[in-house]
């Protein structure tokens, strides 16, 4: 495969997404991207005594689309390239993008819930998973190592580093645990864009893809199975499920890079970073 060349670009010196450039931004952006992830993680906190069995789907995307409008934000996916809801909602064998519906969710389900803030023009992007009720043993397996894929991803972001790295070092855990990866979907660059350069893999090599540089901005959000790796979009032309049905299990940070790291955005204010919750 022939890699895509990137250059590097100051964010106040692009105009929209322009393929093959990745924005660096400043501290303003910086300040603004806070605000929206600490915003995106307090909703996320919001919803740990709301996912309960007999609860829908629809209520909690109805909560989200509340809390937004009573501080000021707005949902990035409502109707976004006809995205007909203000979160995804992916429950048991939904890889992403899972709609929200009417149906209540039931013991033992696990649920990832992905909220997009938009707070003064800048997004927020993260997603956690859930656990209805008690949940089988291996579906907590599932969660536990998805959220450690995350981690390792973000421990990977530094300057001099790679999108390789954060990929390997996703990809060659998941894999010891007997586990997949995800390769349709990825993370990807944002800011006053929902969606921008670079596009972040959850699987590669290290020391390839593009460079990480300060005042880069993007999303780690790794996407496992417990089978293989897998997908098909449903007919709705947005729910992604796994083509052996076997679970799966997604976590999500919103990021940017620092002099001597990284600064990650959608940090819970409350601790609640991977269930069991006890908020």
């Amino acid at each position: 495969m022939i890699e895509k060349r990137m250059t590097f670009v100051e964010a106040d010196q692009a105009t929209g997404r322009r393929s093959g450039q990745i924005k660096l931004y400043g501290p303003e952006a910086f300040e603004g991207m806070r605000k929206a992830g600490q915003l995106t993680a307090r909703a996320l906190d919001l919803l740990v005594p709301e996912v309960k069995p007999g609860v829908t789907t629809q209520a909690l995307d109805d909560l989200i689309g509340e809390f937004a409008r009573d501080h000021g934000a707005y949902p990035a996916p409502l109707f976004y390239r006809g995205y007909p809801k203000g979160i995804c909602t992916s429950i048991n064998h939904v890889v992403c993008h899972g709609i929200p519906d009417d149906k209540p969710l039931r013991e033992g389900d696990i649920v990832n819930i992905d909220v997009t803030l938009v707070v003064n023009g800048w997004h927020g992007d993260s997603s956690r998973m859930y656990c209805v009720g008690e949940t089988p043993r291996r579906a907590q397996r599932l969660v536990e190592v998805t959220y450690e894929c995350l981690m390792r991803g973000v421990a990977a972001v530094k300057p001099g580093a790679t999108t390789g790295d954060i990929g390997a070092a996703i990809q060659s855990f998941a894999e010891a645990e007997r586990c997949s990866v995800v390769r349709d979907f990825c993370g990807h660059g944002l800011g006053r864009l929902f969606h921008d350069e670079p596009n972040i893999l959850h699987y590669g090599r290290a020391g390839e893809g593009p460079p990480l540089k300060p005042g880069m901005l993007f999303t780690i959000e790794p996407m496992i199975n417990l089978g293989r790796p897998q997908v098909k979009v449903l007919a709705d032309g947005w729910t992604a499920v796994t083509r052996d049905r076997s679970l799966s299990a997604q976590f999500e940070h919103t990021l940017g890079v620092t002099e001597t790291g990284c600064e990650v955005f959608t940090i819970s204010p409350a601790g609640l970073h991977c269930p069991p919750y006890a908020g």
